[in-house]
């Protein structure tokens, strides 16, 4: 069955002849000889009704164009003051990290030293009263650390809840959920005294008693972290979206689930893995209540804020403040690093998983 052709404006048809709804004919036709569908919007455009595209008159689309213009440099212009507010903290503290005292504590504030002292730098790192590189290596011991441990455990736990069926595997889900709602100061006692008894470490015996258990060593920094309920589910989240039929396929070719889960889930899955490790490692890296609770009685344990606390009190008058800022700087320098070493796979992995 032949299709009826749309109507067109004759060639042989003066301009004038077409009336005043030549125009509109002409633009139906134009739409039928350029292949493109004729949509109700197009007739409506055609007949002149409401909602019609092809009437609108060309001063109407330049001033609807330049309102969309003017909206979109308002929302970067918007974007830009906001990102400045939130970026001025931290350019004030790089910049008085090289300022002399007395431009630290002026009024009102200098926003730039008029001569950079990069000695402030060397001073802190120098200091024989504040081991600051002793704080740096145990702070990337427990960082890295528990950052592994992390993602091993998360990975291996979201791949059992999310493509392995057995009993109770929502209920194992759910708790795991639960377990984000108590607030972490509820379990600081508990996990002190299991630590503290821990048998056959820090010369307690067998029952866990005569010694101070796993209190002065990196296992009482690195074991309460070892499990993150957060990361389970997000590690969770993020394998449900991959289809089980790659699965499926890899089990016909004879692959164990260990198998699967390394050759198969893991390649696809680093976005997720590079999100938990930056959100797991820089969490750890400023991390300050339960490492000051444990390395009380080891000072040889100190992380970097716990060090960056007995700064505080070392450089407590205004003549030293340069040098207190000069180390936080120092001690923030790392997390900055990590994040712009994954930055790609953390965009990536928000865009994919959809979290926010």
């Amino acid at each position: 069955m032949s299709k009826r052709p749309l109507p067109l404006v004759s060639s042989k048809m003066p301009a004038g002849d077409a009336g005043a709804g030549g125009e509109r004919l002409f633009a139906h036709g134009d739409a039928a000889t350029t292949g493109r569908r004729v949509t109700q919007a197009d007739k409506r455009g055609a007949q002149g009704g409401p909602g019609g595209r092809l009437n609108v008159s060309p001063s109407t689309r330049r001033g609807s164009r330049r309102m969309r213009l003017v909206r979109k440099a308002i929302t970067h212009l918007l974007v830009v003051i906001v990102g400045l507010a939130m970026f001025l903290p931290f350019y004030w503290i790089l910049s008085a990290s090289v300022m002399t005292y007395e431009e630290v504590t002026a009024i009102p504030p200098k926003w730039m030293p008029s001569t950079p002292q990069w000695g402030n730098y060397g001073a802190v790192l120098r200091d024989p009263n504040v081991p600051l590189f002793k704080y740096f290596k145990n702070s990337f011991i427990v960082s890295t650390a528990v950052t592994a441990a992390v993602l091993l455990t998360s990975s291996l736990a979201g791949y059992a809840l999310a493509k392995l069926k057995f009993p109770g595997r929502d209920a194992v889900f759910t708790f795991t959920l639960s377990t984000m709602m108590f607030p972490v100061f509820l379990f600081l006692i508990p996990v002190y005294y299991i630590l503290k008894r821990f048998p056959l470490l820090g010369g307690n015996n067998l029952f866990g008693m005569g010694g101070t258990g796993a209190l002065q060593s990196y296992v009482s920094l690195i074991l309460p972290f070892v499990v993150s309920a957060w990361g389970i589910f997000l590690m969770r989240q993020f394998m449900m979206t991959i289809p089980d039929e790659l699965i499926d396929a890899a089990r016909i070719d004879g692959a164990s689930d260990l198998g699967i889960f390394g050759r198969v889930m893991m390649p696809l899955v680093k976005p997720a893995l590079a999100t938990l490790a930056i959100f797991t490692f820089i969490g750890q890296w400023n991390y300050f209540l339960w490492p000051m609770i444990v390395t009380t009685s080891a000072p040889h344990l100190m992380t970097v804020p716990v060090g960056l606390r007995l700064m505080g009190t070392a450089y407590s008058t205004a003549v030293n403040m340069n040098k207190l800022l000069a180390a936080t700087v120092l001690a923030i320098a790392p997390s900055v690093c990590v994040f712009l070493a994954l930055q790609r796979y953390y965009i990536k992995g928000f865009v994919l998983s959809g979290f926010k």
